[in-house]
């Protein structure tokens, strides 16, 4: 019989002092059913990444990794965003297990989906998404805006999973190929799948927040969007420059048309469609000089190569001082 796999359960955290308490007991039951159950090694742990929260959130992780071995955490030197925190403990785990499952800490997702993930990697997946089955719990502006970010994403050429978060299982061999991947924008969704390998879908029912506030309203989402295009696509770019071919087209006929008129003797002074086309023009190319400033932009952060995350403690260094 084959000796099951060393599962970690990787949670980001930013400023969850409210549900923390909540959630804990939650992940710890989860691990202690898939241990009982045979499907994961007794050396499985839950690893809370603390993205530089303002709270008390490091204190409690703290005091559960004292409480239960099962516990692990690993804080932040500053809040660096979702997507680092999520990697910072992809990357601690990559090495010291041979299956991952990260979740968030709110526990919207559904706990049991693990089961089935675990199931789906012993049965060859190196990546198992997590995928909501409906968005009946949403408001229909978020689901409305959740659908479209996720369509305008796959329109985009960003190669994401309809209706998947971060919660995943990704197996140690795929880390160390994701670990390759020197990205300082990131964006996980866009980034997996990019990686490879044998993947699977599990289906499930999220649940309302069980505690304290929703840290990513519409502005994050809608920056976390725009992120994932200019970091996995440049068709953004290639629609400007045909748009742009598209507009000196019709500028070429109107030249052609205000020659012809004026050889004609039939040119009328048009202050009102100067301006309308003065300023179109002037919004289309400011509009576009903008996208080209965020691809420039995120070019010159790719090329400083700076840390995506920094790591100032670990609960485990803790204890042994």
């Amino acid at each position: 019989m084959e000796t099951p796999p060393v599962l970690w359960i990787v949670i980001p955290c930013y400023n969850e002092e409210a549900v923390l308490p909540v959630t804990a007991p939650m992940f710890l039951n989860k691990l202690r059913s898939l241990i009982g159950g045979g499907s994961v090694s007794p050396l499985s742990r839950v690893l809370f990444v603390n993205d530089g929260s303002r709270d008390g959130t490091w204190e409690l992780i703290s005091s559960l990794s004292r409480e239960d071995e099962h516990f692990l955490g690993i804080s932040q030197s500053r809040n660096r965003g979702h997507q680092s925190a999520v990697l910072a403990g992809l990357m601690e785990a990559r090495d010291r297990c041979d299956i991952t499952i990260s979740i968030d800490c709110d526990g919207q997702d559904d706990l049991d989906a693990m089961d089935r993930m675990v199931a789906e990697y012993l049965d060859g997946a190196e990546v198992v998404y997590g995928v909501r089955a409906a968005r009946d719990t949403d408001t229909w502006f978020k689901r409305s805006t959740a659908q479209g970010f996720y369509r305008l994403l796959n329109a985009m050429g960003a190669e994401v999973v309809y209706n998947h978060a971060d919660y995943r299982l990704i197996s140690a061999r795929v880390l160390r190929h994701l670990a390759e991947y020197r990205e300082v924008n990131l964006f996980l969704r866009g980034l997996v799948p990019l990686v490879g390998f044998k993947s699977a879908c599990v289906y499930y029912d999220r649940h309302e927040r069980l505690a304290g506030e929703s840290h990513y309203p519409l502005k994050k989402m809608l920056g976390l969007a725009f992120d994932g295009i200019t970091s996995l696509s440049v068709r953004p770019i290639r629609l400007i420059a045909g748009f742009g071919a598209l507009v000196s087209l019709l500028g070429f006929a109107g030249i052609v048309w205000a020659i012809v008129s004026a050889l004609l003797g039939k040119t009328v002074d048009g202050w009102a469609s100067t301006v309308c086309i003065v300023c179109f023009l002037g919004g289309v190319q400011l509009l576009s000089l903008g996208v080209i400033g965020e691809y420039v932009g995120k070019t010159y952060l790719e090329t400083k190569q700076r840390p995506r995350y920094i790591i100032s403690e670990r609960t485990w260094e803790c204890d042994e001082t």
